[in-house]
């Protein structure tokens, strides 16, 4: 678990991003704990303050929720949340540029769909 300074991205982004991803992987499952502010800025070689508001976007997004005095928790739902902001972050970040950039060149949809299922059995090395 890493962020890079040198990233466009916000560290407090990549913060709630790592943790997202965790908890996908389910590292981190619903309803347990998540990192402390303190925990996250010791791992991380950042100041608590960053940590925090990482943390505290997770909590406005409803993916994590405070139990006063304990912690910050997963809460349930939270994989599907993430699943369906990604998926509409991945429509409008690269299916819409995808499109748009298709237009400027006089590709089609039915062109760009094709020259997908083309690079798709060429193998992908995931």
């Amino acid at each position: 678990m890493e962020v890079k300074n040198d990233s466009n991205i916000p560290i407090f982004v990549q913060i709630a991003e790592l943790i997202e991803d965790q908890i996908l992987k389910e590292i981190i499952k619903e309803e347990e704990q998540v990192y402390s502010t303190n925990q996250l800025a010791t791992l991380l070689h950042i100041n608590p303050a960053t940590a925090r508001k990482g943390l505290n976007m997770l909590v406005e997004e409803e993916i994590i929720y405070k139990k006063r005095g304990i912690g910050m928790f997963v809460k349930s739902g939270a994989v599907e949340l993430i699943k369906e902001k990604r998926k509409n972050n991945f429509l409008n970040d690269f299916i819409g540029k995808v499109l748009s950039e298709g237009k400027k060149l006089g590709i089609t949809k039915k062109e760009i769909i094709s020259m997908i299922n083309n690079y798709s059995e060429e193998g992908l090395n995931e």
